[in-house]
């Protein structure tokens, strides 16, 4: 069986075009498009003839665990094209990141479950080869875009969708201002008459800038070391007034960790969390150790997310300063709904 991969004329480059992070949405000048950061796995995927791939933006295969994509794209009858999404799936009408990840199994029989019970689609912005095998990748974004959305309507399947985009300024804000729930994560800014870069970070990602007070109930050290690595932070259920773990920060200044340190195994103390507790070491951070030392929860820090998916920090968050006048049972989760 054939690479489909390599199944263009160079100069095809199989990485995608990246995005580098701004505060701001870019407004200078009518050149701008701007498009949802949607909620899930990036991907390119190539067809050649009857072979399909799909592979994440770090280069590695998703084709096995997402094996209904994989048909979709087969069952074409176009053939020879390269195209730039996102692979989602929707759970009670909103994009779920953690069904992605549930993904991500050893087992091809749980994939396939996985796959018939919550069904993923594929979100096409962008099109680096044209069915035929024609490489676009010199053309603008504009020209781009006229090719992704007539693949589109002529696939005619309601898992490859299109996605929405603007050329205005405001409407982008108001896109920007309801991302961080749910289906978006933020929005992204691409130049109409620049070319797809492929692995440059030729576009401007912008995420919502919120913050939350959370209970420090526990700490990491750092690998090979005895000095604080990062907090764990927790807010109060307003169901059952137990604290949950809701994620981490590790933005502590070098300067601060003896002092900190010290402070931290001065309030150690058992259970920390009285809800969820810290899991071990996840499928996308294997490095990081799972064990973790329980504190009092007498410590209250302001963080800076991006991101809430299942009543969790997607990301790691910015410490931004501790809040001694904060009592910690005024941290809950109202604060991210």
């Amino acid at each position: 069986m054939h690479d489909p991969i390599n199944a263009f004329p160079l100069p095809l480059d199989t990485s995608p075009m990246e995005a580098r992070l701004a505060d701001e949405i870019p407004r200078d000048g009518n050149r701008w498009q701007y498009e949802p950061k949607w909620d899930g796995f990036r991907c390119l995927a190539f067809k050649s003839d009857d072979t399909v791939d799909l592979r994440a933006k770090s280069g590695k295969p998703l084709g096995r665990y997402f094996p209904e994509i994989m048909g979709i794209l087969g069952d074409l009858k176009r053939g020879h094209f390269v195209i730039d999404g996102e692979i989602v799936i929707e759970v009670d009408g909103e994009l779920s990141f953690e069904a992605l990840q549930m993904r991500l199994h050893p087992a091809q029989s749980r994939i396939r479950k996985l796959s018939s019970q919550t069904p993923a689609s594929l979100i096409l912005f962008d099109m680096l080869a044209s069915p035929g095998g024609e490489v676009i990748t010199g053309k603008p974004l504009v020209e781009r875009r006229r090719a992704i959305e007539d693949f589109v309507i002529s696939s005619n399947n309601p898992d490859l969708r299109l996605s929405k985009c603007t050329y205005d300024a405001a409407t982008a804000a108001r896109w920007l201002n309801g991302a961080g729930h749910a289906s978006t994560d933020g929005i992204v800014a691409k130049v109409l008459d620049e070319h797809y870069l492929c692995g440059e970070r030729a576009m401007v990602k912008v995420k919502p800038r919120r913050t939350a007070d959370c209970v420090v109930g526990g700490f990491r050290y750092l690998a090979d070391s005895r000095e604080v690595g990062s907090l764990l932070l927790g807010l109060y259920n307003n169901d059952d007034g137990k604290l949950d773990h809701v994620g981490f920060t590790s933005t502590i200044a070098r300067a601060d960790r003896g002092a900190l340190t010290r402070r931290l195994e001065g309030l150690r103390s058992e259970p920390g969390f009285t809800g969820k507790a810290p899991g071990g070491p996840s499928r996308w951070s294997t490095e990081r150790s799972g064990q973790w030392e329980p504190l009092k929860p007498e410590l209250v820090v302001e963080v800076r997310f991006d991101h809430v998916t299942g009543n969790r920090f997607r990301h790691g968050t910015k410490l931004l300063r501790w809040r001694p006048d904060k009592a910690p049972r005024q941290c809950t989760f109202e604060q991210i709904e």
